[in-house]
């Protein structure tokens, strides 16, 4: 069986973890603090600043993993290029990683070398350039840190005095050393979609039902299976996927976002990894939930289809205090309750707005979706975090 190192140990990594725990499989959970979340359920871990190189390198040396699969983005990933070479994979390919580890080169490729359709874009490393920024692609627009997660440092410009409270903003929510922010034109959508794109070694790209999500302060609130699509857009949204996957190159699960506008699909950001959004597909949507998807992927076992067995919807838990030692209260409340279910994280502290676990509902395929979407809303409520 594979021994594999997971760079970054959040709530996505420990489902991960778990899904190849059942399969025989050895983790090394990697994070910057002790008791993260996958922490706490695989083989070993090691606590690390992930940006700094000699570090990466020393825990590759010490644990001469078969895979390197990275869940965050504040990683020094160009080393990966060294790890390949030594004969480690890394997922989905060191290329992969180091293009979508940074908002600049995944939206370059997508836009400039495969002309995939995107907002109109600029880059600004201070706030002047900022200003000139959104000068170019107008008001509103939105700007974003290069490299963040969970919608840190996101906000939009709705006149020109937000500009210098956005560059704030970006700079503070961003993770790594990058300090560089996209802003674009923001773009008239009808609704936002994740399609789970699963590239394959040997065997055709798969695609999972697109998920529809709603977002609050640049990050996820619930998100939806299946969301509704036309077939020409669908047709859009994976040919797009596909091509860019594909150029990316290796095997694993993406998580690739797109905008649905009355002109056609708009591709807006990719993860190589198993996606936040994606957390719905715990609720027995799939016949595998996309951890289990991303590590037959990265293992090279064969996935023959991907069938869409239920409807479902997923609802965040939110803190909202500071605490050292965080508690939960309502849970039996969700438990006593009928095609329900939920997780919880295990982080061992909490801050305002932090994603502290997640309500989980289901139904069958005739069920309209909002109504799924409306009860996981209304469960997550009776579940309390507590300092």
């Amino acid at each position: 069986m594979s021994k594999i190192l997971l760079l970054g140990s959040g709530e996505l990594g420990k489902e991960f973890t778990i899904a190849a725990q059942r399969i025989g499989q050895t983790i090394i959970a990697v994070d910057n603090y002790e008791n993260a979340p996958a922490m706490q359920v695989a083989h070993g871990f090691e606590v690390i600043n992930m940006l700094d190189g000699a570090e990466l390198d020393r825990i590759v040396a010490k644990h001469q993993p078969d895979f390197i699969v990275p869940e965050i983005e504040a990683i020094r990933t160009e080393r990966f290029y060294d790890y390949e070479k030594q004969g480690i994979t890394v997922v989905p390919s060191a290329k992969a990683a180091n293009f979508t580890m940074n908002r600049k080169a995944i939206r370059d490729l997508a836009s400039k070398e495969l002309g995939l359709k995107t907002a109109n874009y600029r880059y600004a490393t201070s706030a002047e350039e900022l200003q000139k920024g959104v000068e170019a692609v107008g008001i509103p627009c939105v700007v974003k840190p290069l490299m963040s997660s969970s919608g840190k440092g996101q906000s939009t410009i709705k006149s020109p005095e937000d500009i210098a409270k956005a560059w704030n903003y970006a700079v503070e929510g961003s993770r790594g050393d990058v300090v560089e922010v996209i802003v674009e034109a923001f773009v008239k959508f009808n609704s936002e979609i994740t399609l789970l794109t699963v590239a394959q070694n040997n065997n055709p790209t798969l695609f999972c039902a697109p998920i529809g999500h709603r977002q609050e302060r640049g990050d996820y609130q619930e998100s939806w299976q299946p969301a509704r699509i036309s077939d020409k857009d669908l047709h859009e949204a994976q040919d797009m996927a596909r091509k860019v996957t594909e150029t990316l190159g290796g095997a694993g699960l993406f998580g690739v976002e797109f905008f649905l506008t009355d002109d056609g699909v708009y591709f807006s950001e990719l993860s190589p990894r198993p996606h936040d959004t994606g957390m719905v597909t715990l609720a027995g949507t799939q016949n595998f939930n996309e951890f289990e998807l991303h590590l037959r992927a990265v293992l090279s076992l064969p996935i023959f289809e991907i069938t869409l067995e239920k409807a479902g919807a997923s609802a965040v838990i939110l803190a909202s205090e500071n605490s050292n030692n965080p508690t939960y209260s309502g849970i039996e409340n969700v438990a006593c309750l009928p095609k329900t279910d939920f997780r919880i994280f295990g982080k061992p502290t909490s801050r305002p707005y932090r994603r502290m676990g997640v309500v989980l509902a289901n139904d069958n395929l005739e069920t309209p979706i909002e109504k799924i979407v409306e009860r996981a809303k209304k469960i997550a409520t009776l579940v309390k975090v507590n300092s």
